[in-house]
């Protein structure tokens, strides 16, 4: 049973998928995303799977509650996908080729389109779990792309704060670009599309976010250059991740871009990393202050982490998974 359960307390909704408990748990000796399981091509090199145990779906079953004028209740209307990187089950993001994470992100922005195009979905989110601190029950390397039929609390807040910004100052994520390259400290690279970097205001002592340097909304404003330059980006910063402390980085990494329905001109695409580790052996655990108010504590300088990260030398991501 899916459905949406709204909290009058926040003002958002709850997405209560109980089906969910069923889902398989780091299995052992078989994987339904390597060929030969049955469940995927024999042979793909980036392949979009319809998520098994989906919290969105169209058509959406009937709530199993009734609604009321304090306790609503409305359909889980939506999709969930997978998004597997490659057939390869022992690589990982940092260790495909530029090319092959192209056709990554080539993906994302057709699938994108395609849901955009779909009645009643309000917002986009492409976002991938890597690492089993984080949760992940499958250790194939795959993303997800989830539409809602609502904008997520997040995102609404991100999109109201840059509306504001914008009436008297331009674009917020511009203005923010601007001046972390203009300070130069919390840099982590950048190419002709974009630049990573740890923010000012970073809640996650590695919290990376890409922005793109051109004012672009969402994925399908993309042209083939900002798809090979998102692809270097994100090759360039996962593998400074893997190669800070000589492991393969968990982290969530999470897209934001413009919602599907009306015009946004004020949002800028990016996307932010959000990594658990505040040092090789240490993990940030968000706890009680964090997720009773909403306030993050950050026991490190965003200056400090950057300089961490800058400071990685690339290199061969064969190396790393050697030395394993």
């Amino acid at each position: 049973m899916t459905e949406l359960r709204w909290n009058p307390t926040e003002r958002e909704w709850v997405s209560t998928a109980a089906h969910r408990q069923g889902r398989p748990l780091l299995p052992k000796n078989w994987c339904p995303f390597c060929p030969g399981s049955g469940r995927v091509p024999d042979h793909y090199d980036v392949y979009l799977y319809p998520n098994d145990f989906p919290a969105f779906t169209i058509p959406a079953p009937k709530p199993g509650v009734e609604s009321d004028s304090l306790y609503r209740v409305a359909p889980s209307y939506g999709k969930c996908d997978v998004v597997l990187y490659h057939s390869d089950h022992r690589t990982s993001m940092p260790q495909l080729t530029v090319a092959h994470l192209t056709k990554v992100v080539r993906l994302w922005r057709k699938r994108f389109s395609e849901l955009k195009a779909t009645p009643g979905i309000r917002y986009v989110l492409v976002f991938e779990n890597k690492g089993a601190v984080i949760g992940v029950t499958m250790p194939h390397p795959h993303g997800q792309i989830y539409a809602f039929p609502f904008i997520p609390p997040r995102l609404k807040r991100e999109l109201a704060a840059a509306r504001a910004h914008s009436r008297t100052h331009g674009c917020l994520y511009c203005e923010i670009l601007k001046k972390e390259r203009r300070d130069g400290r919390r840099l982590i690279a950048e190419n002709a599309r974009f630049t990573a970097f740890i923010p000012f205001y970073a809640r996650w002592p590695y919290e990376v976010h890409i922005y793109a340097r051109r004012h672009l909304g969402a994925l399908d404003e993309f042209d083939a250059r900002d798809e090979r330059g998102l692809a270097e980006i994100l090759k360039w910063v996962t593998l400074k991740y893997d190669h800070l402390f000589d492991m393969a980085f968990p982290y969530m990494m999470v897209m934001h871009q413009a919602p599907t329905r009306g015009r946004h001109p004020s949002y800028h695409f990016h996307i932010e990393f959000y990594p658990p580790h505040r040092s090789k052996d240490r993990l940030k655990y968000v706890a009680s202050v964090e997720t009773g108010s909403g306030t993050f504590l950050n026991d490190t300088e965003a200056e400090e982490k950057a300089a961490e990260l800058r400071s990685v030398k690339p290199r061969r991501a064969s190396e790393l998974r050697a030395r394993k």
